[in-house]
């Protein structure tokens, strides 16, 4: 099978190799501006992604603050469930848990020293709980 046209190959004709010389050859345009020379660029650092995790580890205040007045309500009803299962006879051991666990919440600051001051009022009075339980 024999193909003609403009991309056919053919074995019989020999290749021809004619270099176009063209009048106009490439330059830059020359600037009148001295460029100097420097030396290596230090490495850009990773600043974008630090400043960000950063920024992830401080806390809003107001947020914090939520967080810490949410752990007294939490703790204050633990303390009233306390209450009701003493006052019924009947104390479970799922209370006595809660009430562990609300008073290592307690532990944190909240950055208020208002609220700091009760929230440690509130986690003596667990402690105290905790220690009558037999469970300190």
């Amino acid at each position: 099978m024999r193909i003609y046209g403009p991309n056919a190959t053919t074995f019989n004709t020999p290749a021809t190799s004619t270099r176009r010389t063209g009048s106009s050859s490439f330059t830059l345009p020359e600037t009148s501006e001295t460029t100097e020379s420097r030396g290596p660029a230090a490495p850009r650092s990773v600043s974008g992604i630090d400043a960000l995790l950063a920024l992830q580890g401080v806390e809003d205040p107001v947020e914090k603050r939520k967080r810490s007045v949410k752990r007294g309500k939490t703790a204050l009803d633990v303390l009233d469930d306390l209450k009701l299962g003493l006052l019924s006879g009947s104390l479970d051991a799922a209370t006595v848990a809660r009430l562990r666990a609300a008073a290592a919440d307690l532990k944190s600051s909240s950055g208020d020293p208002g609220l700091d001051a009760v929230l440690a009022e509130i986690e003596l009075r667990v402690e105290v709980e905790l220690a009558k339980a037999g469970q300190a």
